[in-house]
């Protein structure tokens, strides 16, 4: 009997981590985002704009109402930035265009020395491809064991997961949310 509600707890455990997932498809991304986490599981998006200049000036991260997500408070005082997973500087068309890219839908906690390094060269890398190129790119947010959830709530991922699909090719790439700056990016290419 102790079994059968074990059994029957655990997967009542397992739908709710499941409906505490969204898919939110905008007209710039699609995410798949777990409330659980505060963060964003899967992201898919199609480079738009890499000759864009539009300003980022005065834009900063919004909350969506409908959806438990992370906040600034999850960001302060530490090395987590707000990483954009659908990248600001592929959307720069217009500043309408720009301000969809700043939700804290479309933001991890990434640490600061990937964000800035790698991970800033191989969105670079993609925009290029763009130029010539429709790019088209998937990122998988991972969470393991070894994920800290923050006091203020949010999860911090273990790992992103890129894949870059343009002509005929595919590329992955996997990089750990940790201190990579000063690493090439293609070192982390799985595929």
């Amino acid at each position: 009997m102790n079994k059968i509600i074990t059994t029957a707890i655990v997967s009542l455990l397992s739908i709710s981590s499941l409906f505490s997932q969204i898919l939110i498809e905008g007209d710039i991304f699609k995410i798949n985002y777990s409330e659980k986490y505060e963060q964003p599981l899967e992201v898919y998006y199609t480079v738009e704009c890499p000759l864009g200049n539009a300003s980022r000036k005065g834009m900063d991260f919004h909350k969506v109402d409908s959806v438990k997500t992370s906040d600034n408070d999850d960001y302060k005082n530490n090395v987590w930035d707000k990483g954009h997973m659908a990248p600001a500087a592929a959307f720069n068309c217009d500043e309408e265009t720009l301000l969809k890219t700043f939700s804290y839908l479309n933001c991890a906690l990434q640490h600061q020395g990937l964000n800035r390094g790698p991970w800033k060269e191989l969105e670079r890398f993609e925009r290029d491809l763009a130029k010539l190129f429709e790019v088209n790119v998937k990122i998988e947010v991972i969470f393991d064991k070894n994920s800290k959830k923050l006091e203020t709530g949010a999860t911090i991922p273990s790992y992103f997961i890129k894949t870059i699909s343009f002509e005929n090719y595919v590329h992955t790439y996997k990089f750990p949310n940790k201190d990579v700056k000063g690493k090439n990016w293609y070192t982390f290419k799985i595929k």
